[in-house]
């Protein structure tokens, strides 16, 4: 288990060095502007993805059942679909595929506010602080992100505790 923490924290570090703060708005579905601004507080999974991407349909299970799972908890799923799509036939496919978290949209660019977006799907992790600490091409699990998102806080945890000690006057 901790092999694959550890394999998983390595996987995603290497594409996380070209991450950064995010400030980032869209349109949803209805045309409304959202902001990733809003889910600051929480761990934040942002899932690019598009219609014809068998791919990214493999993963949507995992995606659906980790927003599931933490709804009203620290962790919060985003779908922003990439591709060029009328808004209709976007709405339709979400409603007909049962994807109960947010989706906002975006034509492709080669940037994004949160990194590249080389190819479908890729996943950025945002931390509670609203900075995107992590990024993978190619299909995430709900296991992978929790993992991850464990051993971000096990090291968090860690940290405090060292600076608390370090901190303590000794007597």
């Amino acid at each position: 288990m901790a092999k694959l923490i550890v394999s998983f924290l390595i996987l995603f570090s290497g594409f996380s060095l070209q991450v950064r703060a995010v400030e980032y708005e869209l349109p949803d579905l209805d045309g409304n502007i959202q902001s990733l601004d809003q889910y600051k507080g929480k761990w934040l999974i942002v899932n690019y993805w598009a219609t014809w991407c068998g791919t990214c349909m493999k993963e949507l299970p995992d995606l659906i059942s980790l927003y599931e799972d933490n709804k009203g908890g620290d962790i919060a799923v985003v779908g922003i679909n990439f591709e060029t799509i009328s808004p209709d036939n976007l709405k339709s496919f979400v409603e007909k595929q049962a994807i109960p978290y947010p989706i906002l949209r975006t034509q492709p660019v080669p940037m994004t506010p949160l990194g590249p977006v080389p190819a479908l799907p890729a996943t950025y992790i945002v931390d509670p602080s609203g900075k995107a600490v992590a990024g993978e091409v190619g299909i995430v699990t709900k296991k992978n992100l929790e993992d991850y998102i464990k051993g971000k806080r096990l090291a968090e945890e860690h940290a405090g505790t060292k600076i608390q000690s370090d901190n303590k006057v000794k007597g």
